[in-house]
Parts: C-alpha cells; structure tokens; sequence
C-alpha cells in the first residue's frame, strides 16, 4: 500500500523537528546579530573618538600656528578614512581653516543600515595643546556614514541567516532518511502484511516482526494484530455454530407461523364481519345525527316562529296603556317566553358542542361595558333584599380580544344561578386581570351546594338536588353549558361552596388585553355616603371615588353625617333617608332595589334626588357625580322612555310572509321611529325596490314562491344596490344558518324571537343616524 509522501509519519516527524530546529536556529542567529548589532554599533564610536585622539596633538599645532596648507592635508588624510565624509578644522577665532569633504556612498543595503545605525554621525574634539590644557586654539569636526559600518554588518548577517538555512535543509534530510529507515519502512512492511491477510481465514498465519523492531511500538503493534487475528478466528468459529443452531430454530418457527396463520386467517374473518356490523352501525349513527340535526333546525324553526310572536305581541301590548293588574300579568307571560327562548337556546348550544360546530370569534369587545349591562338586565331578577353590586378592578383593560357573545353567556348563566338561589344578602360580580387574561368571581350568601353535590353539577340536566328542582325550578342546563364555554376558550371554571354559607363561581379566561384601562377626567369635591361598612355600595364606592379625585367619607349612622356638608350624598339606606331633610341642603344619590323607586311626591319632598337601581355601574355613576359636582340642571329620577321621534328614522322593507310577525315587526320598527313598507315574498321585495329606495331591508328566510335566500342573491346580482344593507330574519338558529346566509349576499342575521334592543342595535349599526 502507497502512502503519500507527505502523509508519511517520517515527513511529519521530520517537518516537526527541523521546524523547531529552524526556528531555535533563527532565533539564536538573531540573538547573535543582535550582539553584533550592539558592537558594530559601538566600534563606530570608538573608533572615530581613537582617529580623534590620533590627530589631536597635529590638529592642536596646525590651530596654534594657524598654518591652512597644514590644515588640509589634515583633513585630507582624514578622509582616506572610508566612514569619514567631511573633516573641518576652525580656529579660536572661529576661522575656517579646512573644510573637505566627498559623496556619501550609495547602496541598496543604505535603508537598512541608515534605520539601524542612522544615516551619519558628527564627532568634534576640542583643541589645546598638552602644557597649555586651558587654552582654546580650536575644534576638529568630522562627518562619520555609518553605512561604512552597516554595509559590513549586514553583509555578516546576511552570511549568519544563510548559513543557519543551509543547516536546517541539511538537517531535514538528514532527518527524513533516519525517519524513513527507522520508522516508515517498517511499518509499511506492516501494513502490506495485514493487507494481503484474510480476516475470514480461520488458518491465518502471523504477521513477522520487522528486524529490529522486537520491543518497540511497531513489534507492539504486529504483537496486538496476531491477537486480534486469534480472538477473530474464535469468533468466526462461534456465529458459525450460532448459525447452525439458528437455522435450526427458524425450521421450528416455520412450522409454529404456519399454524399460527391458520389461526390468524380464521380471526381475519370473524373480524371482517365485525366491521361490516361497526360499519353498518356508524352508518345507522350518522343517520341519527343527520337526523337529530335536522329535528333541532326544525324544532328551532317550529318554535321560534310562534314565539317571536308571542313575545312581539306582548311586547307591543306593555307599550300600550294597561291597568296594573293587566300590566303584571303581560309581564309574566312576556318572562315566562323570555325563559323558554333561554332554554331552547341553552338546548341548541349543548347541541353545538355534541357536534363540534360551536364557532368563536376573536374580536375586541368591553368586557366590564358586558358585565355591568348583563347585570342590570338580571336585576329585575333579584329580591327585594339581595344586594346586587359589579365590582370591576380599576385597572381592567377597556377593552379585550374574545367572543362577546359566549362571554355574556357565561356572565348571564353564573348571575342567574347566584340570584335564584339568593333571598337575603349579597351576589356580588367581580372582574380582574389574571395571569394574562380574566377573571370572573361571581359570589353569593345564597343557600349554597353541598361537597358531594358539587361535582355533578356540571352536568347536562343536574341539579344539586331533587329538592332544588321542585323549590327553586330550572333545566340544569346552564353551568353544564358555562362549563362547555369555558373549555371552549381554552379557560377554567371552578366552584367553592358551602351548604348554607353561599357560593362563589370563578371563570377564569384567556381574554388577551386589547386597549388599556383608561381613566376618565378627574372630579373635584365631597362625597359622602350613609351606608353599611360590609354593603357592596360602600366596597364600591371605595374603590373608584378616591380614584377619580374625590374626597370620600362613609358614614355608618346619620348622627355622624349631619356634622358635615359634603357636596352629595349617597345612600341605600330608604329608612334614613327623610332625616336628611331640611338639614342638609347638598343632592342626594340614592341606590335601590330596580322597581323600588320613590313616588314622585316623595322624590320631590327629597329634592335635589338622584334615583339609581343596583347594580351601580361605572360610567352611571360617574356621569351622575359629574352633572351634581359640575352643577348640571336636569337631576331627574327616572328617564323618559316612549317618546317618537319627529322624522322618519330609517325607510325599512319588511319581507315576511307569516301576518303575526309582520304585526310584532312593524309595532315594533313604528315605535323605534321607522317607516315599514311590507313584502309578503322575495319576488314582492324586489318590485318594491324597483319602486323605491330602502334604507334597509329585513328579509325571512323561509318563504313560499321565491324564498330569502333567492331574493337575496338576485338583489345582489343585479347590481343596483350593492352596498343596501339585507338582514336575515329566521328562526333557524343553528350555525349553518348563518353561514348560509352570507353566501346568499346578505349582509347580517337576526334570530327569532328577538327583542326591540336588538333590532334597533342593528339598525344603528347598518343605518347610521344623519348629522343634522
């Protein structure tokens, strides 16, 4: 086998050993032209200052008898001196006696020797003459070309460098031939040797040991290679009996997979008619939920349609002028729809997460806006003597990313259960960041759950009891559904409760930040408040007065406020309400129970009154303190609600095919100010547009000789309203409604049965008010 020459271990030791020899012999070479450096550079001096010391006494004679002639031949001879290129003899007098001078020599050597000796140098000697030490005659000056003394310098070290080169290439040889002799061709010999072995020959025979070479590393080397050749031959030996006896192994394997195949072939079958029986049972489950789905879009069509109705016809009727008892008796039937409506929607969304077709968006919305509006909408559902408070952290983003509309469920489900199962006492709604998202506390001092009962509350149709079912009423449907809608968004809702001792639901919700808090402009003034320490008015109170720059003082009794005079009072306290008159002048605030407020007598009797009903949200309270404080007139207790307004507020096209929804949707457009022209199908609608320009159009989806969705897609392919806003109104509420919906052109969706709030919520969004 060839190795390349430079791969060769001769080369390398070689290379390795003349390097540092070449390297040792550069450095002692320039240690030894240093110390020639040093005293050529010294010969310079002493030899000028001898030459000097020479012409003394003859230059001294020449400067005494100022003989010129003398002089030059002085200096003459002076320069015969190689390094010597200007001799001046002066006088006392400072007389120019002689002054002769020749070129400088030039060479190529000249850089080298000017930068290390400089380029010349200048010696003089003070004349006097031996008896007369102390008398001046004169100075001898000579110019000395140092390149005299660094041409021969250079010259010895250029001999020196050249001379250690030639030894280090003689070395090398040298070395290389030893290496080669010693090291190289043994262990070439060796590896042709194992070359030409076969390390599949059991017989192999031993490498020799190269002569010489018995004990060192190469006769280790050949030593540790004839007893890898043993172990190897051993080896070899070994698997081929392991072989033999493997071969027999897979002989009786042969005959045990043979049988087992059998066996597996017989299962095979019985499998396959397995899973034509599972096939045939998927198919059968499909079928039920293809079945199933239908039935809820039916059951919700079915259902919704007489109950938008119902409740659209009540609705309409409390506007109208009634008696009390007549009043309270649409009331009850108007909430006993409204609950209905709740289930079959609870019923539909359960239905969403058994399919996997609930959807949320991802949109920025105000949660404690949210909270507060659901809260004052569930107040009517709170006993007289239930304390409802919102208490949202200061600090909570104005807005967060999330679904409004599953998030105001959970609100609503979690507020619903606390006030049904609260007579007496507080419910309580607190909201707070927490670990990058939300946290929802929904607290209560109602009857609370029993440890056992609170792990199946969860579940669709559970209740905590028997009992709770027949007392308090309810499905079971809403924290099973809450629950779902927390998974959903990837949160967490939990429970802590004791029977007796109230409850406390936490939903905790990775709603990300959207937009900071934003604090309103600071207030000026002295609120006091006459409530009690552990009421939730004073914990509110508490925490956003200070907040927005008031001066805020509770006051437990009325003894200790009627030495003050702050510049509004607030107060849930009706019994000490009429003994803050006539002596305290400043406007009162008074939070009560919704429906609980004070005749107008006794309004009037309490004047200036402000009237609010619990929950106390943020922005009412805010804007009440600032209309008192900044001395606004217009302090009434209840707002005006009923009143038309004078222009025509949207030109709308109703189609709808059903009479009792065409009554429930025109009282209810005519009372929000619009003016209704109706179609009782799509091919209707699109006369009436071509008769006249629409503000918007609400269109029912299920209709005879040309449906919505037709209607819709015509009106979008024609091309003369393209931007004509069209509302789905259906009482499919299942998801794929909507979606269908927007493929046919229409531009939003509307549920049955829906409220006054939300149709006018959609037209101000879709027909926006013009400035005047």
């Amino acid at each position: 086998m060839d190795i390349k020459f430079t791969n060769r271990l001769s080369y390398k030791q070689a290379r390795l050993t003349v390097l540092v020899g070449f390297i040792l012999g550069t450095l002692l070479s320039l240690i030894q032209i240093g110390i020639d450096y040093a005293s050529e550079d010294a010969s310079i001096n002493r030899e000028m200052q001898a030459l000097l010391e020479i012409s003394h006494n003859t230059a001294s004679r020449i400067a005494y008898n100022i003989d010129s002639e003398l002089a030059r031949e002085l200096t003459g001879g002076l320069l015969q001196s190689p390094a010597i290129t200007r001799a001046q003899l002066i006088d006392n007098n400072d007389t120019v006696l002689a002054d002769v001078r020749r070129p400088r020599q030039e060479s190529s050597y000249r850089l080298i020797s000017d930068f290390l000796f400089g380029e010349r140098r200048q010696f003089k000697d003070r004349l006097a003459l031996s008896h007369m030490p102390d008398e001046y005659l004169g100075t001898l000056f000579i110019d000395v070309d140092t390149f005299a003394f660094g041409g021969r310098f250079l010259k010895r070290a250029e001999v020196t460098l050249l001379n250690g080169f030639v030894r280090s290439l003689v070395l090398t040889g040298i070395l290389l031939a030893l290496f080669y002799i010693m090291l190289t061709k043994p262990l070439v010999r060796v590896i042709s040797a194992l070359s030409n072995s076969d390390s599949r020959n059991p017989n192999q025979n031993k490498l020799t040991f190269p002569p010489g070479h018995e004990q060192d590393e190469i006769g280790v080397l050949v030593k540790v290679a004839n007893q890898q050749f043993v172990s190897m031959a051993t080896e070899i030996q070994q698997r081929r009996n392991a072989e033999n006896r493997l071969t027999d192994y897979l002989n009786e394997l042969e005959n045990i997979v043979s049988a087992r195949t059998n066996e597996l072939k017989a299962s095979n079958t019985r499998l396959s008619q397995s899973n034509e029986e599972l096939e045939e049972a998927r198919r059968r489950a499909l079928d039920m939920a293809q079945a199933r789905a239908a039935f809820l879009a039916n059951m919700s069509h079915e259902i919704r349609t007489p109950l938008n109705g119902l409740l659209g016809m009540i609705a309409l009727s409390l506007d109208s002028p009634l008696n009390a008892e007549q009043r309270q008796q649409l009331s009850i039937a108007h909430d006993s729809g409204k609950v209905l409506v709740e289930l079959l929607n609870d019923i539909l969304d359960l239905s969403k997460f058994d399919a996997g077709q609930l959807e949320l968006e991802r949109i920025p919305f105000d949660l404690g806006a949210l909270v507060e509006d659901t809260a004052n909408l569930l107040s009517q559902n709170a006993a007289p003597s239930v304390e409802l408070t919102c208490l949202i952290d200061p600090q909570f983003p104005a807005l967060v990313l999330g679904d409004p509309t599953r998030v105001r469920q959970i609100v609503s489900n979690l507020l619903s259960n606390a006030l049904k199962f609260t007579r007496f006492g507080r419910v309580d709604v607190r909201l707070t960041t927490h670990n990058g998202g939300v946290r929802l506390d929904v607290s209560d001092t109602g009857i609370g759950i029993p440890q056992e009962a609170q792990v199946r509350i969860f579940q669709p149709f559970t209740q905590a009891g028997a009992g709770i079912t027949r007392q308090y009423g309810g499905t079971g449907l809403g924290l099973a559904l809450t629950n779902n809608l927390c998974e959903a968004m990837k949160g967490r809702l939990s429970i802590s409760s004791e029977a007796g001792f109230g409850s406390q639901f936490s939903a905790e919700l990775p709603l990300p930040r959207h937009t900071p808090a934003m604090t309103p402009p600071q207030l000026s003034g002295t609120v006091a408040a006459l409530s009690n320490a552990s009421s939730g008015l004073a914990e509110l109170l508490d925490t956003l007065l200070p907040a927005w720059g008031l001066t805020y003082r509770r006051h437990d009794s009325l003894d200790t406020l009627l030495g003050e005079q702050p510049d509004l009072i607030i107060t849930d306290n009706l019994d000490a309400l009429f003994g803050l008159r006539p002596t305290l002048k400043a406007p009162i605030l008074l939070v009560t129970a919704y429906g609980n407020f004070l005749p107008g007598e006794q309004a009037a009797h309490l004047a200036p009154l402000q009237q609010q009903a619990r929950p106390l949200a943020r922005n009412a309270l805010y804007q009440a303190l600032r209309r008192t404080l900044l001395g606004s007139e217009g302090l009434t207790s209840e707002a005006q609600t009923g009143n038309l307004p004078s222009e025509c507020r949207a030109q709308i096209l109703l189609v709808e095919d059903n009479p009792v929804n065409q009554l429930v949707a025109k009282g209810m457009l005519a009372k929000l100010g619009c003016e209704v022209t109706v179609a009782a199908q799509g091919a209707e609608a699109l006369e009436q547009l071509e008769r006249r320009p629409f503000d918007l159009v609400l269109m029912d989806c299920n209709m005879p000789v040309m449906d919505g969705y037709e209607a819709s897609r015509r009106i979008r392919q024609s091309g003369q309203w393209p931007s004509l806003p069209i509302i789905a109104l259906t009482a499919n509420a299942m998801p794929e409604e909507r979606e269908r919906c927007r493929a046919a052109g229409m531009s939003d969706y509307l549920a049955k049965p829906f409220r006054r709030e939300e149709l006018l919520a959609l037209i101000d969004h879709w027909v926006p008010l013009k400035p005047i």
